[in-house]
Formats: structure tokens, C-alpha cells, sequence
């Protein structure tokens, strides 16, 4: 395995294929496919009509197969949409080296692709499953960890998360002459500069981005991939506020949570870290992903003058 962590596994049909004839030989015959828009951090598979396969690239998520194995069948009768529902845990084998998963298929579309027809409703409704998971009872709950991406550390944590300060100042240096570094830069240390959370932690999901939010007849219908999921700062399940949600009613979102104004703040450091492009960044090639990270960021920028 390469020093940097990455893996030359080659994930494909016929592996997935050989894995589920070993050990879940029930489904080994079913029809089996990739999905049409692969994750970067986990490769998924459509299983039958009912079902799907995950499978981490990278050894840093293999944590994330056990911890929703064991924590989502217990949150999901707390939780007001249907999450991700595991079937069966998978084991390393056939030459493939990380714990995987057999999960249910949840019907709809990626939010990116699928939109609100109501977007208040829809800023409300996420509003009202943020608020059930922030409720859920905490104890025993996984703290941020490599594992989980360090999602839910105090804003400045010296961690390798999203929202290290070792990470997002580089990046922010390299859009000089691109974006106006020094608006972007407020947004930054006004979230540093924020009270921290001074109550107990709470559950986060801690990638509420638009694909791990599935829309049905326009409507959020369920939210996908818990890999992130930790108890630890609620502010970073506030980025939807900027990357998913129209400004017109991030407001909506805002109310219905009753975020206080430091975590909002906090929520904006963890949506400015997530929209950077950079050149170099491999997910960064495609140009309309450019283009919505550099709106987000005039987003974070207008949101921040709003409140100042």
C-alpha cells in the first residue's frame, strides 16, 4: 500500500461479485451494477431493486462501515426521514482489504440533481431531522476521529479536519487574483473568533451536502451516508445553509434550528472550508464545480455582511 494512505485495489463488479458469493451468497445472483455517479471516498454498487453495496477506497473510511452498523439502527426510529439502512457487514476478503456493506436501496435522487419543487419546506424539514439527530441521546457516541474526517471538532482544532487552519489558509492563498481573498478571509476568522459550543455535544451527521440528501417528487424523501456521523460541535450540519439551500430562505433554516449566532458563525467556517476550489484538487476539474464553489463563497462573503 503507498505510503500516502491511498490503496491500487481495483473495486469492480466481478470483485463485489466474488465478495457477496463468500459471504452473502443469499444475493450473490442478483443483477449488479455500478452506480451512474460514484462517491469519491466509497465505491457503491446497485444490488437487485432493493438493495446496494459500499465499499471503501481508502483505508481512512474503513471505521465508517462498522460505526453505522452499530449506531444507525439506533438512531433511525429517532429520525423523522428514512436513512441508510445496513443489511449485512461485510468482511475483508478476495483480495479486498476493509470491512464493507450490504445496505438498503432508498428510492430518489441526489438533491443536486432532483431539486425542491418547495424550498422552504424542504430548509424546514432538514431543519426538523437536524434537530431529532442533535436529540438523540449522546452517551457512548463516536467523538470526531481520523475515521470520521475529525467532523464535529471545535472550530481552529489543530486536527487534520475540513476546517484546519493548516488546510483552508493555503487554499485560500491560492485563489488569490480569483476570488477577493480578503472577504473570504473575514468569513474564516469571524468562525474563529466565535464563542465555542459550551454544551454538551450532540449528534451530527457531518455531510449534509446535496448528495446525501435524496429528493422524491420534490420533495427531501431521505438522507444517505453516515460515514461522517459523531457526536461532537453541531455547527458543521449548518453547511447546507450555503451549500445546498437558496439564500431566499436560509433564514427558514436558520429559525427552525434556533441556532444561536456563534454556531452560525461556526456553521459559516465549516461551509467556507468545503467551498474551495483548488486548482490542484482532483475534485475540483470539472468546472460547474468551480463555479458553485465560487458562489458559495460570495454566499458565505454576503451572509457575513448581513450579519455584521
Amino acid at each position: 500500500m503507498p505510503a500516502d494512505g491511498s490503496d491500487d485495489v481495483t473495486i469492480d463488479v466481478p470483485l463485489v461479485r466474488r465478495l457477496l458469493l463468500a459471504q452473502f451468497p443469499q444475493w450473490a445472483r442478483l443483477p449488479l451494477s455500478p452506480v451512474p455517479v460514484p462517491g469519491m471516498d466509497n465505491a457503491m454498487f446497485r444490488l437487485g431493486e432493493q438493495m446496494s453495496v459500499r465499499l471503501p477506497r481508502f483505508p481512512r473510511w474503513a471505521g465508517q462501515v462498522e460505526r453505522e452498523h452499530r449506531w444507525l439502527p439506533w438512531l433511525a426510529p429517532q429520525l423523522p426521514l428514512p436513512v441508510s439502512e445496513p443489511l449485512g457487514l461485510g468482511r475483508p476478503g478476495e483480495g479486498y482489504p476493509w470491512a464493507w456493506s450490504v445496505y438498503r436501496w432508498l428510492p430518489g435522487e441526489s438533491a443536486a440533481v432532483g431539486g425542491f419543487t418547495d424550498p422552504a419546506l424542504a430548509a424546514t424539514e432538514l431543519a426538523g431531522f437536524v434537530t431529532a439527530l442533535q436529540q438523540a441521546d449522546p452517551a457512548d457516541g463516536p467523538g470526531p476521529r481520523w475515521s470520521n474526517a475529525f467532523r464535529g471538532v471545535p472550530m481552529g482544532d489543530p486536527r487534520d479536519s475540513l476546517a484546519s487552519e493548516a488546510r483552508v489558509r493555503p487554499k485560500i492563498a491560492a485563489l488569490k487574483g480569483l476570488i477577493d481573498t480578503a472577504a473570504v478571509t473575514a468569513v474564516w476568522e469571524a468562525a474563529l473568533a466565535a464563542p465555542a459550543w459550551h454544551r454538551p455535544p450532540v449528534w451530527i451527521h457531518g455531510d449534509l451536502g446535496s448528495g446525501n440528501l435524496l429528493v422524491a417528487d420534490g420533495r427531501l424523501s431521505a438522507v444517505i451516508d453516515f460515514g461522517t456521523l459523531a457526536v461532537g460541535d453541531p455547527a458543521v450540519d449548518l453547511m447546507p445553509a450555503w451549500n445546498l439551500l437558496p439564500g431566499r430562505v436560509r433564514d427558514v433554516f436558520r429559525t427552525a434550528l434556533g441556532t444561536d449566532d456563534a454556531t452560525w458563525a461556526r456553521g459559516r467556517g465549516w461551509a467556507l472550508a468545503g467551498s474551495l476550489p483548488v486548482p490542484t484538487d482532483p475534485y475540483y476539474r470539472d468546472p460547474v464545480r468551480v463555479e458553485g464553489a465560487l458562489r458559495q463563497l460570495d454566499e458565505l462573503v454576503a451572509d457575513l455582511a448581513a450579519d455584521s
